[in-house]
């Protein structure tokens, strides 16, 4: 590996981001779009009905904090290994992935069928809504283990570069749930109206149909890793400690931000009614702009661990900061968009007089956040795919439990601000954890490869580095 200076080459780059961030940011849109045909269907219900379904789909973040440390270590060995071309790593990698994910969603399953009163009792203090939630949470908690089925092949898919199939996947699993939603919401083709019930009956319907059409895809396209089951389960002495290992700090980071999260989601289920209709309509906007971030993260992550595994580091460098900047640049102009759109957006999503208000609010304060807060996600599973799982952990936990949520609960239940000052409180950490990320992702300290390849060119990339930092 040459110190001279190496020109870096945008057009293969923003080709590569593309061909992996446009099926995961339209999967992404996808399964927003169908959030917000759901959430238009509820709202004709009522604003209770729209609350209530909104903070479900808080305990079901929960669960994405619970399994995403198992997909975030997933995605850093099969990258890693892809790069590096060893099937037994990418197989054996998979089958862990896939079995801790799966207990994870056992355990959140049987706590939504189970005990749904106690779950909606955490999430908020008025029993109208606890009461539609209960019915929503009793059925929908069997899609859960669907739903993480789903996710566990999509990671295997998209660290293999076959990035498309699960956007198949998601493309009949949305048309189902908007299709199933029309008839078992509102009753039609001769069904009985069932409405939130209806809803979550079509919820796991759609999960389902959305798992069968990958495994048929990934069939179709004979994928030479997702159906060797055995090989996924031949786990060697030594890989179990070693996934584990890289697992546990980014574990640790998704159940204590999981946790705070819920606390302050216990903040904001104390709201007014209308404000809490309002954060479930805003989630679901949220979720369009955090569709687009996926799409970069998961380029980040791919592109990154690929290179890191392969053992070309100083291109992993390179790759690294440009996609950091690319993220924030297109964070911001869908912010931009969202302003502009939000009055037509907000009145089909059934928000009306102080609702509507709110709702914008929280748009506003968001637009100005996400730029920031994607630009910290996008560093941490750079990192993470590069194989240091605990720096942007470390940072994460501390900032959240020692600033974020002393601040959000002293505001929200002693003094009780605003519904949009608590709100706008949930960022305070994000500037403070930026500086620190960008000092950290120009140090280059983050690539620590699993892969021989990796590791070899590990010693010759920090002795270079200096030089490279001066002629980039």
């Amino acid at each position: 590996m040459t110190q001279s200076k190496v020109k870096f080459d945008w057009w293969d780059f923003l080709t590569k981001v593309a061909v992996i961030a446009i099926p995961v940011a339209l999967q992404n849109l996808l399964t927003t779009t169908g959030s917000m045909i759901d959430t238009m269907m509820i709202a004709s219900l009522g604003q209770t009905e729209i609350g209530a379904v909104g903070l479900c789909a808080q305990f079901s973040s929960l669960m994405f904090s619970g399994y995403w440390g198992f997909v975030g270590g997933g995605m850093l060995f099969i990258s890693q290994y892809w790069g590096a071309k060893d099937e037994d790593g990418i197989n054996r990698s998979y089958g862990l992935t896939l079995t801790c994910m799966m207990a994870v969603a056992g355990l959140f399953c049987v706590l939504a069928t189970v005990f749904p009163e106690q779950v909606m009792r955490l999430y908020t203090d008025k029993e109208s809504i606890q009461k539609i939630g209960v019915e929503y949470l009793r059925i929908a908690g069997f899609a859960y283990p669907l739903m993480v089925f789903s996710m566990a092949m999509a990671v295997m898919l998209r660290c293999t570069e076959r990035v498309k199939l699960p956007l198949y996947g998601s493309i009949a699993a949305v048309a189902t749930n908007i299709g199933l939603n029309w008839v078992l919401i509102f009753g039609h083709l001769g069904f009985p109206a069932l409405g939130v019930r209806g809803a979550a009956l079509a919820t796991v319907i759609a999960q389902g149909v959305g798992a069968l059409v990958i495994l048929i895809m990934a069939r179709i396209n004979r994928h030479p890793y997702l159906f060797a089951v055995q090989r996924h389960f031949t786990w060697t002495e030594g890989i179990i400690p070693a996934y584990f290992k890289k697992c546990f700090p980014i574990l640790m980071n998704e159940i204590l931000i999981g946790v705070g999260n819920m606390m302050i989601n216990v903040v904001l289920g104390r709201q007014p009614e209308e404000a809490i209709a309002a954060l479930a309509v805003f989630r679901t906007l949220e979720g369009l702009v955090i569709g687009f971030f996926a799409g970069f993260s998961n380029a980040s992550s791919i592109l990154v661990g690929k290179e890191v595994g392969a053992g070309n580091l100083r291109t992993a460098y390179a790759r690294a900061w440009r996609l950091v900047y690319l993220c924030q640049g297109f964070i911001a102009l869908l912010g931009v968009a969202l302003i502009a759109l939000h009055s037509p957006i907000l009145h089909l999503m059934g928000m009306r007089d102080a609702s509507f208000d709110i709702a914008f609010g929280l748009i506003c304060i968001f637009a100005v956040a996400a730029i920031i807060r994607m630009g910290n996600w996008t560093q941490n599973d750079t990192y993470r795919a590069a194989g240091d799982a605990v720096y942007g952990t470390v940072l994460e936990i501390v900032f959240m439990w020692v600033m974020l949520i002393p601040l959000v609960w002293t505001g929200g239940m002693i003094w009780h601000w605003p519904t949009l000052v608590v709100f706008a409180c949930c960022y305070s950490d994000e500037p403070i954890r930026y500086i620190l990320m960008q000092i950290h992702l120009f140090r280059g300290t983050w690539i620590k490869p699993v892969t021989p390849e990796g590791k070899v060119a590990l010693e010759e990339f920090r002795a270079s580095k200096k030089s490279w930092n001066q002629q980039e």
